[in-house]
C-alpha cells in the first residue's frame, strides 16, 4: 500500500475551496431548516394558543386551521425542492470541480 502524497500547494488550495462550498450547503442547510421550523412551531402556537381562530371557517368545510395544516406540509416539499434544486445547480458541480482539482493536483505530486 502506498502512502499519500503530502499535500502540495494546489491540493491545499483545492482543500481550502471544497471547505468553502461544505461552508455555503450548511449556511443553506441551516436557513432552511430555520425556515421550517418556524413555519411548523408557528403553526403548533397556534393550534395552542389559538384554536377558536383556526377553527374559523374559510368555506363550508374548510377552516383555517386544515388549510394551514395543508400549507405547512406544502412548505416543507418546497424547503425540500429548493434544496435539491440549489444541490443539482450549485453543489454537486463545485463538489465535481473540486474533487478533480484535487485528484489532479495529487496525480502532479506523485
Amino acid at each position: 500500500m502506498n502512502p499519500s502524497p503530502a499535500p502540495t500547494a494546489p491540493a491545499d488550495a483545492a482543500l481550502v475551496r471544497m471547505r468553502g462550498v461544505a461552508r455555503r450547503r450548511w449556511r443553506l442547510a441551516g436557513a432552511l431548516t430555520i425556515a421550517m421550523m418556524t413555519i411548523y412551531f408557528g403553526f403548533l402556537s397556534l393550534v395552542a394558543w389559538s384554536p377558536e381562530l383556526l377553527g374559523r371557517e374559510i368555506t363550508p368545510g374548510l377552516s383555517l386551521g386544515i388549510l394551514l395544516g395543508a400549507l405547512v406540509i406544502v412548505s416543507a416539499w418546497l424547503l425540500t425542492w429548493a434544496y435539491v434544486r440549489w444541490t443539482n445547480a450549485v453543489y454537486d458541480p463545485m463538489v465535481a470541480e473540486q474533487r478533480a482539482e484535487l485528484r489532479a493536483s495529487r496525480r502532479a505530486a506523485e
